[in-house]
């Protein structure tokens, strides 16, 4: 028994050496085979000995094999010991051999999801899988920016899952011929689903040539390995869909077996599953599309990569930019062109807010397929990023100052290294001071290297949302060139405490003016688990408002993310003594500058707003005749494509036609074997007719000898109960003179005598027996005696008169005794 299935062998006989010679088989896939394991499903072979006449089993013993041991290659039998078996002296055993065979037949998957059976747990020992549900699922920390997988306590390591969509080609094959692209829309977008949430690519239209930009869309998972190749070996392969509209013109299943090998070391290296897989067209059109060949099948290029997110380094720069737009609720799905920049991007819940997850690449380029590996080259050429965010968003910049650490409780030093991020801020990459201090009880040490300033886009309503409901979190970790870092404490920075300070007016560098809140405390650092505090921490936030964000701010270009642009900070420090203002530096002056380019800002936004239009207008056009333009090209590649089936189609008639001839020939000699065996055929049919003839009357000659010997048997039979019961009488008779024979002795004189004489035979064996214990204390005492004569030697002469009196009462003692012993037997005689 397996997994709730029955097999069993077909009964042989019970001696000694049975052979059974019986293959049982269970047919089942890798995820399946793969979940067995993990859950250690056993396999339970019984042996019974089974009565022919009755039919009634009785359990000879069991052996439970462990699947986990079988190997694809071929194993030799080794012997398998009953337990519970009812043979105990014999020890019986079984001779079995395992082996997995891989099934090369294709197979409908089931419909019904897999589930096995829970195994018990082995005692004295459990793993990470035996804590874990049947089902796993990955839940969304949308504070923390990652889905979780298994338990929180037994997770610690973050890994990223990626998924890059590169190339496509032969698309227009799965056009059907009675399906009109203008009625469906001319866009085309690719489709899929990853943890829940949904991925569409850029559209395209052109399908003959689709140039499209490589995107990878990457998902944050917290887990550990082993948990994380349960979890995926869980879950369905990941479908990719080809859509127009609503309408999904193909799909494709990209598997995710490869991901939760155990033999894959995501330490050393990601583990990617990545090729050119086909879409297949969806049921209801398969009758309509004709038979395509293999080199002209649809194929879409899909890398997924599992990769363990590294532990960044400490070496980072002291201050961090990067342009993104704030969200309040971001789903932790970043979205990229290949290959992937240090710029982290969020999917945006809001209507009115597009999302920056495109980089722009030129088309027609074929490097795609190999640039969906993670860290692989990619000869796709790489333009700005760029950011599309609503006219009402404004540019903030976000500064924090950590400054210093101190009022220690613990009683050791620590080497002490701040750690925080805030993925509002567009980066989920961890901000670190470096190097650490040495900290001990009862001082206070500044922190180097802890400024970091974000500049960001966002709506205020978002921004003042955002700060009001999640704080900034600051870890303080103790770095040990010894050990491994530990955490010391969480210090929780409040950001709503900056949005309720006082608010003070700033001229930026190109002269714009801005709005600057300040806000400096001393917050607690709490011990996570025994939630006591152990330090304090000083800092000073800063947040300045720039106004509206300008359309030429936004262009972000790769090396300005490696090495951020300097910005200009107001000084906090007393300033030299003031000189008399320069009539531009007047307040009136300032006033009339900045009504000047609100002027001018305002005017480059009419026309920015009058060529947007005018742009999608002639767009809207030249799209509209490039859509007419592909149907024609389309309707024309695909007659070419017919004449070349038809030519196709003519070549394989004429093949068809060599065929049959053959086929012809070949059923001609076909017809002439089937002759000759028939005819061999009727020869041994007679020749079996014959011998079972000869059979049967041998076979008649032995059951009539047989019936003569039973009836011999029988007469035999009847003599000798007809002689036991003649003994039986004679036998009672003799019992009954035998019994006559009895009562006559009783009542003779000579049966009372030996009765007396047997009387007192018993009283001579009984004094007899008590003479015999009389002597043995006799010599018990003589022993006695020798034993006083020696201590008496060893006294001194003082004693002697003592010992001598002694001596004659033991000897007086020891004569009346024999007296006794004497008159008593005299007695009894």
């Amino acid at each position: 028994s397996f997994d709730g299935e029955h097999l069993s062998t077909d009964p042989v006989e019970h001696r000694e050496q049975p052979q059974f010679s019986t293959e049982l088989a269970w047919e089942l896939d890798r995820r399946m085979l793969h979940q067995h394991r993990l859950q250690r499903t056993p396999i339970k072979l019984q042996c019974f000995a089974v009565d022919s006449v009755s039919k009634k089993r009785e359990n000879v013993g069991y052996i439970v094999l462990d699947l986990r041991s079988v190997q694809e290659v071929r194993q030799e039998p080794r012997w398998f010991p009953l337990l519970s078996s009812k043979y105990t002296k014999q020890k019986p055993a079984l001779l079995l051999s395992m082996q997995l065979e891989n099934d090369s037949r294709p197979s409908e998957p089931s419909p019904d999801r897999f589930k096995a059976k829970k195994a018990p747990p082995r005692q004295g020992s459990s793993s990470v899988t035996d804590l874990l549900p049947d089902r796993l699922e990955a839940v969304l920390v949308p504070d923390q920016g990652y889905h979780q997988v298994g338990p929180a306590d037994l997770c610690s390591e973050v890994f990223v899952l990626s998924v890059t969509v590169a190339f496509a080609t032969k698309l227009e094959q799965l056009i059907p011929s009675t399906m009109k692209l203008s009625a469906e829309g001319s866009d085309f977008f690719f489709y899929y689903s990853l943890l829940g949430n949904d991925i569409t690519s850029e559209p395209f239209h052109n399908l003959l040539s689709p140039d499209f930009e490589p995107e990878r869309a990457s998902v944050r998972i917290r887990s550990s390995k082993q948990i994380l190749q349960s979890f995926l070996s869980q879950q369905p392969s990941l479908q990719i869909h080809l859509c127009c509209g609503n309408h999904s013109l193909g799909s494709t299943d990209v598997s995710l077996s490869a991901l939760s090998a155990v033999s894959v070391d995501l330490e050393e290296k990601p583990a990617t599953v990545e090729g050119a897989f086909v879409l297949e067209p969806p049921r209801r059109n398969k009758l309509k599309l004709p038979v395509v060949p293999v080199d002209l099948q649809p194929t879409v290029g899909v890398a997924v990569t599992l990769r363990r997110e590294e532990v960044p380094s400490f070496n980072e720069p002291k201050i961090r930019q990067s342009w993104q737009v704030g969200v309040r609720t971001p789903q932790i799905i970043s979205r990229c062109s290949v290959p992937e920049l240090n710029v982290c991007l969020f999917v945006l819940p809001a209507a009115d807010v597009e999302v920056p997850d495109v980089l722009h690449h030129p088309p027609g380029a074929e490097g795609g397929a190999e640039g969906g590996a993670e860290g692989g080259a990619s000869s796709v050429s790489v333009s700005a990023p760029k950011v599309s965010i609503p006219s009402s968003a404004h540019h903030y910049c976000f500064s924090l100052d950590l400054r210093s650490l101190g009022n220690l409780s613990l009683t050791h030093p620590i080497a002490a290294t701040l750690r925080y991020s805030y993925q509002f801020f567009g980066s989920a990459a961890p901000i670190m001071t470096n190097p650490p201090v040495e900290l001990s009880r009862n001082m206070e040490v500044c922190l180097p290297q802890s400024y970091c300033a974000f500049d960001f886009a966002a709506l205020p309503q978002q921004l003042q949302d955002t700060f009001l409901r999640f704080p900034l979190i600051v870890e303080v970790w103790h770095r040990d060139a010894s050990s491994r870092d530990q955490l010391i404490g969480r210090a929780s920075v409040l950001l709503s405490h900056l949005l309720s300070s006082d608010r003070s007016r700033f001229l930026g560098p190109a002269g714009e003016q801005g709005w600057r809140q300040t806000h400096q405390d001393r917050v607690p650092v709490v011990q996570t688990q025994a939630a006591e505090k152990v330090a304090e921490l000083s800092y000073v936030a800063t947040l300045e408002d720039l106004g509206l964000v300008k359309a030429t701010e936004v262009i972000v270009s790769e090396s300005s993310q490696n090495e951020p642009p300097a910005l200009t900070r107001p000084s906090s420090h007393p300033a030299a003594p003031v000189r008399p203002p320069a009539p531009r530096e007047t307040l009136e002056y300032r006033t009339a500058l900045e009504l000047e380019l609100w002027k001018e800002e305002q005017e480059d936004l009419f026309d920015h707003q009058l060529r947007k239009k005018e742009s999608s207008h002639m767009q809207a056009l030249a799209e509209e005749w490039r859509k007419r333009d592909r149907e024609r090209e389309a309707l024309v590649k695909k007659k070419v494509e017919y004449n070349q089936l038809e030519e196709q189609l003519q070549k394989t008639l004429s093949d068809l036609e060599k065929r049959e001839k053959q086929l012809a020939e070949a059923e001609l000699e076909t017809q002439r074997l089937q002759r000759e065996l028939r005819a061999e055929h009727d020869l041994v049919q007679r020749q079996q007719q014959d011998a079972s003839r000869r059979l049967q009357q041998d076979c008649d000659h032995r059951v009539a000898l047989e019936r003569e010997k039973v009836r011999l048997m029988e007469e035999e039979r009847g003599r000798l109960l007809q002689q036991i019961t003649d003994a039986e009488s004679r036998y009672k008779h003799l019992e009954r003179e035998f019994q006559m024979f009895r009562e006559q002795q009783n009542v003779r004189p000579e049966f009372r005598l030996q009765a007396d004489i047997n009387l007192l035979t018993l009283e001579k064996v009984e004094l007899e027996r008590k003479l015999e214990s009389t002597t043995k204390s006799k010599l018990h005492y003589k022993q006695q005696w020798g034993r006083a004569l020696k201590e008496l030697a060893r006294f001194k002469q003082v004693q002697i008169i003592f010992i001598k009196t002694l001596f004659t009462n033991v000897y007086a003692t020891i004569r009346l005794l024999k007296n006794k012993n004497r008159q008593h037997l005299k007695t009894k005689a």
